[in-house]
């Protein structure tokens, strides 16, 4: 994925978000700066979003990016909100992930390269994909009901 996007028909890149480590730590909670830019992890069931239930958007707490849609999450009981598709393939961005001495795939926001958690293969259909975020990262933005 490069961060290409398209708005009918004409290609479109994403903004990329680029500050020193000095300027995140000014915009980010302690939390959030040892998740985004250290790969860190917020402790299971402890985050604000695991059993979130409203209907919106998640976006990335660091730049705004919107990456994952309310009407793909679901409840992995896993104590971390998890997803089974991001909004659309540009958001995120997946690497290989050897830590801990375990293979796994790791999430980041492809706007500002923060981590966001993981990816498994063990998700529910349509895509069996999981993506196991970290609340820390995510700022929700409620949908406006149209009248």
């Amino acid at each position: 994925m490069n961060g290409d996007s398209f708005c009918n028909g004409e290609k479109l890149l994403l903004e990329k978000v680029i500050k020193s480590n000095a300027e995140w730590k000014k915009i980010l909670t302690p939390k959030q700066y040892h998740v985004a830019r250290e790969k860190g992890t917020e402790r299971a069931f402890s985050g604000e979003y695991h059993d979130h239930k409203g209907q919106g958007i998640y976006q990335c707490a660091a730049c705004g990016n919107e990456l994952f849609s309310s009407k793909t999450k679901f409840d992995s009981g896993t104590g971390w909100p998890s997803f089974w598709a991001s909004v659309s393939e540009d958001k995120v961005r997946e690497e290989k992930d050897n830590s801990f001495f375990m293979k796994r795939t790791e999430v980041l926001c492809n706007r500002c390269d923060a981590h966001l958690g993981h990816l498994f293969e063990d998700g529910p259909a349509p895509t069996h994909l999981r993506y196991c975020i970290n609340s820390v990262i995510l700022k929700f933005v409620e949908k406006k009901e149209q009248k």
